[in-house]
């Protein structure tokens, strides 16, 4: 019966230390150390919520011995030893050698955790014989089946999880960091081109398949780790043969010509299209994959009815008639495995608008009203003539972007009445027949010409 009660005692006192362990890290003031070892000790610092203060990483343990540099007398030191159960089922170490303030384990048992008491203060640990755990890497393949967004490395070697339990009897698995290294491309929306691009990928432990994102590229993966044997020089490596890629991947911009003229009625610039004639240029920029390319233009948005097709990267298109299109990419590699359709462009050609005014003034007020234009939207085909009041020809154009400055021969006309004709055609087909008078207005200097000063035509 007292052996029963001095058990439960004793795991209740590791059942309050381990809530201790979880709420602080308490640090103990003296030093472990190991001796014989022929290699540096890999040290790392485990997560808070492990209650663990360190975890050493030893290359192997045969020999080698723990060290506890005790703060006060050694008589007042404690190792204790746990695993999987954690530290409330811990059990006190035998053969400890007390000499002075050192107190050591002569043979280090590894893969377990210790707790050393000195007083008050405690220190958590875990030792790890990284010989049970040596990773080896021989070969490395690329499967051929992998698919359009992930490939998968199939690597011959070896190498267990390297496992610790936290204070609670938490499994945790110490990351290895095994590297996979690759190029693919990447965007470069600065420079509008696909480059090609390092690439790292890290895995935990060891996998014989490790899968990775699909490369944009050929290339070739090694497989480098891990960070133990890198950290004593002795980091391994194998390479794939060079695989080629089935992954594709496209961006796409449609981008409208931009035109300065201040009488057009356009649109918001939000969306593609509005005044006709509207000049769009639709690029496709593909990875190397792409072998299947392909702009298609619908007049429905799920593309049950394709208008035109376009074999090419580019397209430039002129929109001469109103209504609405939609265009949008598609690309293939050479087996139709791997698809890429981009998103949905819509262009909106609006109905044909125009306007003719019938006052302006000339040399009056600089850059206002001082040029006779139409107010137009959607105008594909224009002629526009100017008479005077005696039927004589002063101007023609057909651009109807152009006017007419109030001049003849480089000379003001006088002001009065003249007359235009305009014969013209909309994107949506409408014919314009216009014509009428235009009044030219003269306020410059308060001066009123008189009829006898009209150039003479």
């Amino acid at each position: 019966m007292y052996n029963y009660l001095a058990r439960v005692m004793k795991n209740l006192r590791y059942v309050l230390l381990t809530a201790l362990a979880m709420v602080t890290t308490m640090m103990a003031s003296a030093q472990v150390t190991f001796l014989g070892n022929g290699r540096e000790i890999y040290e790392e610092t485990p997560a808070a919520n492990t209650g663990l203060n360190h975890i050493y990483v030893l290359y192997d343990t045969q020999g080698v011995s723990m060290v506890y540099n005790a703060g006060t007398d050694p008589d007042d030191v404690t190792w204790l030893r746990f695993g999987e159960q954690g530290g409330a089922y811990a059990t006190e170490v035998e053969g400890i050698v007390r000499s002075g303030n050192i107190t050591t384990l002569p043979q280090v048992e590894a893969n377990c955790g210790y707790i050393i008491e000195e007083g008050t203060d405690r220190t958590y640990l875990w030792v790890v014989d990284y010989s049970k755990y040596r990773l080896a890497l021989n070969s490395a393949m690329v499967d051929p089946e992998s698919d359009c967004g992930t490939t998968t490395i199939h690597v011959d070697g070896s190498g267990s999880d390297i496992v610790y339990y936290t204070i609670n009897g938490g499994r945790r698995v110490l990351d290895r960091q095994i590297k996979i290294k690759y190029n693919t491309l990447t965007w470069d929306a600065e420079n509008a081109f696909w480059k090609e691009t390092p690439v790292e990928e890290t895995e935990e432990s060891f996998k014989p398949a490790m899968a990775v994102p699909a490369p944009y590229c050929n290339t070739t993966f090694t497989i480098e780790g891990d960070k133990l044997l890198k950290f004593w020089g002795e980091a391994k490596s194998v390479t794939t043969d060079e695989y080629s890629t089935v992954a594709i991947n496209v961006e796409t911009t449609a981008v409208q010509e931009e035109r300065d003229n201040d009488n057009e009625q356009k649109t918001d610039g939000s969306f593609l299209g509005g005044s006709a004639p509207a000049h769009i240029t639709f690029t496709a920029h593909c990875t190397h994959a792409v072998t299947y390319k392909e702009w298609q233009v619908s007049d429905t948005q799920e593309f049950t009815n394709l208008l035109m097709t376009f074999s090419q990267d580019e397209v430039d298109y002129t929109f001469d008639d109103a209504g609405t299109t939609y265009w949008r990419f598609y690309g293939a590699n050479s087996d139709g495995s791997c698809e890429y359709y981009s998103d949905t462009y819509t262009v909106n050609i609006g109905e044909s608008v125009l306007l003719c005014p019938n006052i302006f003034s000339p040399g009056s007020t600089e850059e206002v009203n001082d040029v006779w234009k139409v107010s137009y939207k959607s105008i594909v085909e224009f002629h526009c003539w100017i008479f005077n009041r005696w039927g004589n020809k002063i101007i023609e154009f057909t651009d109807p972007s152009q006017g007419w400055d109030g001049t003849y021969k480089g000379k003001q006309v006088p002001a009065g009445v003249y007359f235009y004709v305009i014969r013209a055609k909309g994107s949506d087909g409408k014919e314009y027949k216009l014509s009428g008078d235009i009044n030219i207005l003269r306020y410059k200097r308060h001066e009123v010409p008189s009829a006898t000063d009209e150039p003479e035509l």
